[in-house]
C-alpha cells in the first residue's frame, strides 16, 4: 500500500495494471473462434474508467493487501461489468450503437457474435474467480450482485418502469441493484482479499459502496441529459429519447445535483472511522462525483 502517490499516479498504475490483467485473460483466435474472441476483446480493452477494478484495488487497501491479491477479482467485476454493457447497448434492450467511442459490440460484430461474447465474458469471469484461493466466495459475491437480485433484476426493473409514474424510492431500488450492486461487490471482492474485517468495518464498507452507488448513477443521468456525444463516449440524450425514468426526470437537475453531493458526503463520512487506509476509496468517491464522461 503506498498512499505517498498521488490519486492520479496511483490510478493510472491501477489502470495499467487491470489492462495488462486482462489482455491476458482474453482469449485470442485459436481454441476460441476468431471472431468471437475478437469481439470479446473489442468490448474489454482499449478504454472504460475501470471503476470497478479501481474500488477493489482501493478496498483492500482496509485489509492490507497486495496488489497481485486483487488482481483476478478486480478483472472478474470487470469482465462482468462489460458483458453487461454489450446485452445493454443490444437493439433489444437500449438499442445504442456508440460505447467508449467506439461502435457497440452488436454493431461492430453482429447482434448473435455480441450476444455470444457477452455470454462468454460472463463465463470468463467466473472461471478467473474460480482459479483462486477463496474462489467459492468470491464466486458468490459477483454471482449475487449480478443476478436476479442484483444487476439483472434492476435491469428488468428499467425494463419496466414507466418515466411518469415511478417515483423516488423506486428508482433507487432500481439503480440500487442495476448498478449499485455490482459498485458493491468490487468494493467487497477487494477488502476480502487480506485480513478478516471486524464487523464495525463491514458496515462501513457497506455503507459508502451504497452511497456511491447511488451516487454514480445521478451523475451518469445528469450526463445523460446535459453532455455530448463525443464527451461521453455513448450516445447523450437516450435517456430522454426512449422516456426512460432518471434522477433527473424524478428530482430536476438541480435537486439531483443536490442529491449527488448529500450522497458523497455519506460516503465520506461512512469512511471515516477506517482512517488512512481509506484514502484512495475517499479519493475515488471525489472522482465519481466530478466525472464529465
Amino acid at each position: 500500500m503506498r498512499n505517498d502517490l498521488s490519486f492520479e499516479v496511483w490510478s493510472r498504475e491501477r489502470q495499467q495494471r487491470i489492462e495488462g490483467v486482462l489482455e491476458a485473460l482474453l482469449p485470442v483466435a485459436g481454441d476460441t473462434p476468431g471472431r468471437l474472441a475478437a469481439a470479446m476483446r473489442h468490448a474489454v480493452l482499449g478504454g472504460g474508467k475501470r471503476l470497478r477494478p479501481l474500488l477493489a484495488y482501493a478496498a483492500s487497501d482496509v485489509v492490507g493487501a497486495a496488489a497481485d491479491a486483487v488482481d483476478a477479482r478486480a478483472a472478474a467485476v470487470e469482465l462482468v461489468h462489460a458483458y453487461s454493457l454489450v446485452h445493454d447497448d443490444l437493439p433489444c434492450m437500449d438499442d445504442d450503437a456508440l460505447r467508449r467511442g467506439r461502435p457497440s459490440c452488436h454493431v461492430a460484430f453482429g447482434v448473435a457474435t455480441a450476444l455470444l461474447a457477452g455470454d462468454a465474458l460472463q463465463s470468463l469471469a467466473f472461471q478467473v474467480l474460480a482459479r483462486e484461493p477463496d474462489g467459492t466466495g468470491a464466486c458468490r459475491i459477483l454471482a449475487e450482485a449480478a443476478g436476479s437480485a442484483g444487476m439483472a433484476g434492476g435491469q428488468q426493473l428499467d425494463l419496466d418502469a414507466a418515466a411518469d409514474t415511478i417515483d423516488l424510492g423506486a428508482l433507487e431500488r432500481l439503480q440500487r441493484m442495476k448498478t449499485g450492486a455490482l459498485i458493491g461487490a468490487a468494493v467487497r471482492l477487494g477488502a476480502e482479499c487480506g485480513r478478516a474485517l471486524s464487523p464495525d468495518e463491514a458496515q462501513a464498507l457497506g455503507s459508502y459502496a451504497r452511497a456511491i452507488g447511488l451516487a454514480f448513477q445521478v451523475v451518469d443521468d445528469l450526463l445523460d441529459a446535459e453532455g455530448s456525444s463525443a464527451n461521453l463516449g455513448k450516445t447523450a440524450g437516450k435517456d430522454a429519447a426512449q422516456g426512460k425514468a432518471t434522477f433527473v426526470t424524478v428530482l430536476g437537475r438541480s435537486e439531483a445535483r443536490h442529491r449527488i453531493q448529500a450522497l458523497h458526503a455519506e460516503a465520506l463520512a461512512a469512511l471515516h472511522p477506517l482512517g488512512r487506509d481509506a484514502v484512495r476509496l475517499a479519493e475515488l468517491a471525489d472522482s465519481i462525483v466530478r466525472r464529465s464522461r
